[in-house]
């Protein structure tokens, strides 16, 4: 599939998010795909396991596999609005259960499906870790899907593999928390999210998306924290769109993207990286560890 698109619109659907209510979390979602295909968005970015929340118990009883009921409203919305969607989701596969991220297309077929790697502690006893990474060529070009801490500092190689993969747009589900203590007037995300979104944009010439879910977490061991919206998007010349930072702040926000075009391959990328002053020399003085 060639690029015949230089721009996308892409909708950042901050979502509120309650856990262990599946129902009324979908019927949010189907909403936002819906005003999102109403502004025009060819692709619509939701947040991190949605349907249950994140480290809700109701992970460990109630996840259902993809495809599986959850899964089929979002792609029957993509396909009833003529949409690309992008969700995270809550995923029983056999004995295990993943958070896990579906790429849908507007005829409503899920192209990609992706299982986070980057687990926080609190995570793991809800998740099982993912094995596997991928990109998928769209109209508006390669896309690589993460998801939330994916994007730490300490696990960027995840995101340097999807851009050696190709990746011009990285999409990534998120669902960022902070003590309850803190209010809209504070930024506690500059360096954890825009620094390590803009290290990958810069180098590789690429747009890092991250929507995140909004709302107070009820049940499992951040339970009393609350989810705060902020989502981001970043190119390589910083951030172009933001998302209110408010617990209450359910919205979309709706941003043209240019869409980057990437020459280099295979080792053209380290020589393209070598130029821009990426010391592959502090991977060497590892060796002696």
């Amino acid at each position: 599939m060639s690029l015949s698109r230089k721009s996308v619109k892409i909708g950042m659907a901050q979502l509120l998010v309650e856990g262990g209510e599946p129902e009324r979390n979908l019927a949010r979602a189907e909403k936002m795909i819906k005003d999102a295909a109403c502004k025009g968005c060819q692709i619509v970015l939701l947040p991190e396991v949605l349907d249950l929340a994140w480290t809700h118990p109701s992970a460990k009883t109630e996840a259902q596999p993809i495809p599986g009921p959850y899964s089929q409203r979002l792609c029957a919305a993509a396909k009833e609005y003529g949409i690309y969607v992008c969700a995270g989701l809550t995923e029983k596969q056999k004995e295990k259960v993943y958070n896990t991220a579906v790429f849908i297309d507007k005829e409503g077929d899920i192209l990609l499906k992706y299982h986070k790697i980057n687990l926080l502690d609190v995570e793991q006893p809800f998740y099982a870790v993912g094995q596997s990474l991928s990109v998928i060529e769209t109209p508006f070009g390669l896309i690589g899907i993460n998801i939330c801490a994916d994007n730490y500092y300490d696990s960027l190689h995840i995101g340097h593999a999807l851009a050696r993969m190709g990746a011009q747009i990285i999409l990534s589900p998120s669902s960022w928390t902070v003590d309850y203590s803190i209010d809209e007037t504070k930024d506690p995300y500059r360096e954890k999210w825009i620094g390590p979104y803009s290290i990958l944009a810069k180098l590789y010439n690429i747009v890092i998306v991250g929507t995140t879910s909004v709302g107070y977490i009820v049940g499992g061991p951040y339970e009393g924290k609350k989810m705060v919206g902020c989502s981001i998007a970043v190119n390589k010349d910083g951030v172009i769109a933001r998302g209110p930072y408010l617990e209450f702040a359910g919205e979309l926000i709706d941003i043209d993207i240019e869409i980057p075009q990437r020459k280099e391959k295979g080792t053209e990328i380290g020589v393209m990286l070598g130029k821009k002053g990426y010391r592959f020399e502090d991977l060497k003085d590892l060796r002696d560890i």
